[in-house]
């Protein structure tokens, strides 16, 4: 009812508070703030910004029109290290992002790539899959940086070949390195080679570095005036000071932090996301659950969940809800397709937060976090279908991807066959 009236041509806000308050006079866990905030969220996905008298007729605002993953305000608590915490509406969107952009990441390998998602902010904003393994820089680092038969298996090779590629974290700089100077190795590495190359390319105005991560300069701890300078030179420091082989010995995953800690200009977010990236490798073997940091991103997120968050670790919070993913998936209703049989891990737990708190700058700007940010800036492009993926032998995944893609090969043979008999 309120939804047709605010449909209206002379509808107006006010008259969406009004009838929304008579028709659920015993709902007062929708505050109508939030209720005018969805509203003019609809208007903002198409760039009307501006909340006048004439909504477009082609945006219906009703109950069932809010993004499903949006979810309502929630009114549960959760304990975590002790303390017991409200969580807020961006909470059950959490498990509702993880649930259907997993779903968005099996559609495109199922090649169904006309309708990806109903979710208005998914379809048209850029986020990361659920699991952090799955996106496409990680994908290309695990098959094509790590795993190379033609390359270099020793330790230092691939300590070598999986720090140089993170510190630019652009496939089009490996690939430009590659076509270049030849095959990628420690043995062949020349500061001078490297240097002019990429200076060649930062002239003709092409960038070099992924904008994923702000990378520090590394200039006072190595004293050139550019980055990707200080960065080889930063490559040169960590061999032959043995970071290779302190790291191979490292018997757990905050050892091996702690280490990467110590190399010059690396904080701890970036600590975090190379350990579990050299992790990868059969350079390490730790277990994924021992550890986690929260980053930038996962901060602000952690914020727009729980009310009163900062009274807990973020650490601890990541960890419940690594520990508690399934209870809360079937709490909603929601049928998490995992990788394979993988759950989500501690990293990706941790990388669901900082999408999360992306999404909720549109779906949910009553909450603005820690960080205060509005916008998201990278629109998606539907790009087709996926390759399939492929990921470290140690996971024992690839074996199920195949047995899968056989599985579903058979079941669409049998299909045309019906079709044509």
């Amino acid at each position: 009812m309120f939804a047709q009236r605010f449909r209206t041509a002379n509808a107006s806000i006010d008259s969406l508070r009004s009838e929304t308050g008579r028709c659920f006079p015993n709902f007062p866990l929708v505050p109508m703030q939030m209720l005018c905030q969805k509203a003019k969220y609809r208007e903002r996905l198409t760039d009307s910004f501006c909340m006048n008298e004439h909504p477009p007729a082609t945006l219906p605002l009703a109950l069932d029109d809010l993004p499903h993953s949006l979810g309502y305000p929630s009114h549960g608590r959760v304990t975590i290290g002790g303390e017991s915490l409200a969580v807020t509406p961006v909470f059950d969107a959490y498990w509702r992002f993880a649930a259907e952009r997993q779903q968005i990441f099996f559609r495109r390998l199922e090649r169904r790539t006309v309708t990806l998602t109903t979710d208005p902010v998914l379809e048209r904003f850029r986020f990361t899959n659920a699991y952090r393994a799955s996106d496409r820089v990680s994908q290309y680092l695990i098959r094509r940086v790590i795993y190379r038969d033609d390359l270099p298996p020793d330790y230092i090779n691939l300590f070598f070949r999986i720090l140089l590629f993170k510190l630019f974290n652009k496939i089009e700089t490996w690939q430009l390195l590659e076509s270049e100077l030849g095959p990628l190795a420690w043995e062949t590495f020349a500061f001078d080679r490297y240097d002019a190359l990429l200076s060649r390319t930062k002239a003709r105005g092409d960038r070099i570095y992924s904008a994923a991560y702000i990378m520090p300069s590394g200039r006072s701890a190595f004293g050139h005036p550019a980055k990707h300078q200080n960065h080889l030179r930063l490559i040169e420091w960590t061999i032959r000071n043995d970071y290779p082989a302190r790291l191979a010995r490292c018997a757990s995953m905050s050892t091996a932090f702690t280490l990467l800690r110590s190399i010059p200009s690396l904080g701890p977010f970036l600590a975090y996301q190379y350990v579990t990236d050299f992790n990868y490798s059969t350079l390490t073997k730790f277990s994924e659950h021992e550890f986690v940091v929260a980053g930038p991103g996962a901060l602000d997120g952690i914020d727009k969940c729980f009310v009163g968050a900062k009274r807990v670790a973020a650490a601890d919070v990541i960890r419940y809800m690594y520990e508690n993913q399934e209870r809360h998936f079937a709490a909603l209703g929601l049928q998490f397709a995992s990788l394979w049989g993988r759950r989500l891990q501690l990293i990706d737990c941790q990388n669901v937060f900082c999408e999360i708190s992306k999404y909720a700058r549109v779906a949910f700007p009553e909450f603005a976090g820690v960080a205060g940010r509005t916008r998201i800036k990278q629109k998606f492009s539907n790009r087709g279908s996926l390759p399939a993926p492929w990921y470290p032998p140690k996971w024992g995944l690839n074996e199920r991807i195949q047995d899968s893609a056989r599985r579903t090969s058979l079941t669409s043979a049998m299909a045309v066959a019906v079709q044509i008999t």
